[in-house]
């Protein structure tokens, strides 16, 4: 028989003297959430029958995941940040906010600092001519009523062909494939830049480790992502995901939503074989100046 003793008295007193409940000093917030969650790591000890090796093989594994960075990659191969998604959803649901495109996760591999132009721009170095197909990106950012927005923020970043992205891939020039958009009297945007690959999770790294236990793999499908913005209205985080992808609705991210794929159609002409893809973004009315901000999340940064 299993013994159980984090519901008494005595322990649930001890979980408040460690979360700091016996001073006056510090985060009441934060002293709320750890007592949670040592009262819930506990529960998990006793109702799972977690031994001693499989709690600190689990310690290890956090220190492992930290020291490599993939804390973000992980919550998001878990569902939790699509989770946050449709949480999200369901409270706009309940206020009666609808319509508009729908947002879906941002991912790990964001940087902030993107260089800005106005209308249009270039967003590929020319490093993978000869290797990628060229792509043409356009579309229009709209309000509620379906009106163009004009001087809207389209803020745009995708992988290279081998699935990685600057920054964090060093071989790759500052900013590549990461630009800002600046809507033009129409609300217009157009990039031109070249058709991304999705990526994996590093083989031999702590997030494909754990999903390897789960028995998943640790792919996404070819996806663009995006931050847009404009004054007045909600900013929106989101992804186009392409047709036609292998991983397309078995993204290991969740990423994938109804009214955000893609259809990337491909040209032949004289000068060689071309991609092109037409996208409109849809804005809800903010309503408050908070809703026009993207979230505190910490991210990645470089000097414009």
């Amino acid at each position: 028989m299993t013994v159980k003793i984090s519901h008494t008295a005595e322990v649930q007193q001890f979980f408040e003297e460690a979360a700091g409940f016996g001073n006056d000093a510090g985060s009441p917030r934060l002293k709320r959430i750890v007592q949670r969650l040592l009262q819930d790591t506990a529960r998990l000890i006793e109702d799972l029958e977690i031994s001693e090796d499989e709690f600190w093989h689990a310690v290890d594994y956090l220190n492992r995941l930290g020291g490599r960075g993939e804390a973000g990659l992980l919550v998001a191969g878990l569902g939790i940040e699509h989770f946050l998604d449709l949480l999200q959803d369901a409270k706009d649901q309940q206020a009666g906010l609808v319509g508009g495109t729908p947002r879906t996760i941002e991912g790990p591999l964001y940087v902030a600092g993107a260089p800005i132009a106005e209308g249009e721009v270039r967003m590929d170095d020319g490093s993978e001519e000869g290797v990628a197909t060229l792509m043409y990106l356009e579309g229009q950012v709209l309000d509620p009523q379906g009106r163009p927005l004009p001087g809207a923020t389209v803020d745009l970043w995708h992988a290279n062909t081998r699935g990685t992205y600057s920054f964090f891939d060093q071989s790759q020039s500052e900013y590549n494939l990461r630009r800002r958009i600046i809507t033009d009297a129409q609300g217009r945007y157009r990039a031109r830049s070249i058709v991304p690959s999705g990526y994996g999770c590093d083989p031999q790294g702590p997030t494909q480790e754990c999903l390897d236990l789960l028995g998943r793999h640790g792919q996404r499908p070819a996806h663009v992502h995006f931050f847009i913005s404009a004054p007045g209205h909600r900013h929106l985080t989101t992804q186009i995901n392409l047709a036609g992808d292998k991983y397309l609705w078995d993204d290991f991210a969740y990423a994938t939503r109804d009214g955000l794929v893609g259809e990337v159609v491909f040209v032949e002409g004289e000068a060689g074989r071309h991609a092109e893809l037409k996208f409109d973004f849809q804005l809800q009315r903010a309503q408050g100046g908070e809703d026009e901000q993207r979230s505190g999340r910490p991210r990645a940064l470089q000097e414009a």
